[in-house]
């Protein structure tokens, strides 16, 4: 975890924290400490990878709006949109908030865009977070679709790959591939993840079965 400076306003600096969970990295502000008020615009600079400190979103820790919560969470994507939720960003959220001192609580009640999740941090560090169950109706995601279907053709370039749609708070596609390592992620997750048929644009996954028991 690496902690540095940023700026929103001529003269004014913000602290920031790298963090990442299973690869899905984030910037992420303590706005509870300090005034954080960041514009879409500034937000892309920020996740620029050539230009900025660069990463998948920017997280927000604010004070609550509500008296029955304890944080604020927002989820900024790469692109300056505001989302609703972000399971791995959860997980450093509640590390972030107890490793900053910002609370002592072990369970905590935090506000997201999407309803109130309770992450708990566990005795041996790691942090479990319940989402919810997944939706699936092509409107809920969103999706352009006629129907609900546990698959969906999707033309992608000069190939249709099959996906499976879902949200999770924020719109999720999971394309299942052979390999992994071989896989072309970079390309084909960019397609997918600004696809027409996903307006508010989508988090692209890949995944590889290793066994009935075991996905990678």
């Amino acid at each position: 975890m690496n902690t540095a400076g940023t700026s929103t306003q001529p003269g004014t600096k913000l602290r920031f924290t790298k963090m990442h969970g299973l690869g899905n990295d984030f910037v992420v502000f303590d706005g509870v400490g300090q005034t954080v008020a960041l514009s879409a615009e500034q937000c892309r600079r920020i996740a620029d990878r050539h230009f900025g400190v660069g990463c998948d979103q920017i997280l927000l820790v604010e004070k609550p709006a509500r008296d029955d919560v304890d944080f604020r969470y927002r989820i900024f994507n790469a692109d300056g949109g505001e989302v609703e939720q972000c399971g791995n960003g959860a997980r450093c959220f509640v590390r972030f908030v107890h490793e900053k001192g910002l609370t002592a609580k072990t369970a905590i009640r935090v506000e997201t865009a999407s309803g109130v999740i309770e992450p708990r941090l566990l005795d041996n560090g790691q942090v479990a977070v319940d989402m919810g169950a997944p939706r699936f109706a092509p409107a809920d995601i969103p999706f352009a679709a006629e129907a609900e279907a546990l698959a969906y053709p999707l033309k992608v370039g000069q190939h249709v790959v099959e996906i499976a749609a879902l949200s999770m708070g924020n719109p999720h596609a999971v394309l299942r591939v052979n390999d992994l390592d071989s896989a072309p992620v970079d390309i084909l997750g960019a397609a997918i993840e600004s696809h027409a048929r996903f307006p508010q644009r989508v988090n692209a996954g890949f995944m590889q079965v290793l066994t009935p028991h075991d996905i990678r």
